[in-house]
């Protein structure tokens, strides 16, 4: 059964070699004796790695060959980093590497404008983050991070969050072979919901006036008469008027 075979950056993914763990050991041992041929096996044998984390990307709009390129980047300094006295398997310890590379080059080349003060943090914490990564092998928390900067953890938060990737409100989210369900559709507008509650409980108020109220509401505030045109149409003073007008608001403010 022939291989699938997909051409990214002039490589053939159906002919990449995937090491096992020993192999693997084998080659870190070789490149920390200086054999530099050992790093070349190491990057070739980890591509499938990287193709594995761009899954992720492949649905945003970005240059797949791009994103390939910038993964290998963090490949090379996983390799670079990387120490066997860890204890941990290098895919573990080169994920987040590569991860960091590709959503710095997304962000670098966004459209969006952050604010400076919100970049700088962000940087800052994405520079000490592939340091613990390369101290300590694992990625550290939130917590962790806010601590050693002295920041608040939600500050870091909201800087990390600030510099993602725009998501397309057409983005489809589920397809069962029916209707496509995208985002927008799953996206609940608060102040819409919130002032149609306020109409409707101001209609419901207003219902709860006599005629002659809900009249005087009705051409004060939506056909915009004054208190003495009103006064004329119906036959009555406009000191009556404004009596009526003052005690319909009072009882439905009251009922809201």
């Amino acid at each position: 059964m022939a291989k699938h075979k997909v051409e990214i950056t002039g490589v053939n993914t159906s002919e990449i070699n995937v090491l096992s763990s020993e192999e693997m050991e084998e080659l870190f041992k070789k490149l920390n004796e200086g054999d530099t041929s050992a790093r070349e096996q190491l990057v070739n044998g980890n591509l499938k790695l990287v193709l594995s984390i761009l899954k992720r990307f492949n649905k945003k709009d970005e240059n797949m060959d791009d994103l390939f390129q910038v993964g290998c980047i963090g490949l090379l300094k996983a390799i670079d980093n990387f120490d066997l006295s860890y204890g941990v398997k290098f895919s573990t310890y080169c994920v987040p590497m590569v991860l960091g590379e590709v959503r710095r080059y997304i962000r670098d080349n966004s459209s969006i404008r952050i604010s400076r003060s919100i970049k700088d943090v962000a940087y800052k914490v994405l520079k000490l983050k592939d340091e613990l990564v390369v101290k300590n092998g694992i990625e550290p928390t939130n917590a962790e991070l806010a601590k050693e900067l002295d920041i608040e953890e939600k500050d870091i938060v909201q800087a990390l969050e600030a510099l993602k990737p725009p998501v397309s409100l057409f983005e489809p989210i589920y397809n069962d072979g029916g209707d496509t369900i995208y985002l927008f559709d799953q996206v609940e507008d608060k102040d819409s919901k919130q002032d149609l509650d306020i109409r409707l409980a101001v209609d419901k108020a207003i219902s709860n006036l006599n005629e002659r109220e809900q009249f005087i509401l009705d051409q004060r505030f939506v056909i915009g008469k004054t208190q003495m045109e009103i006064a004329e149409e119906i036959g009555i003073s406009q000191a009556q008027i404004s009596r009526l007008e003052k005690n319909a608001l009072q009882r439905v403010r009251k009922q809201l």
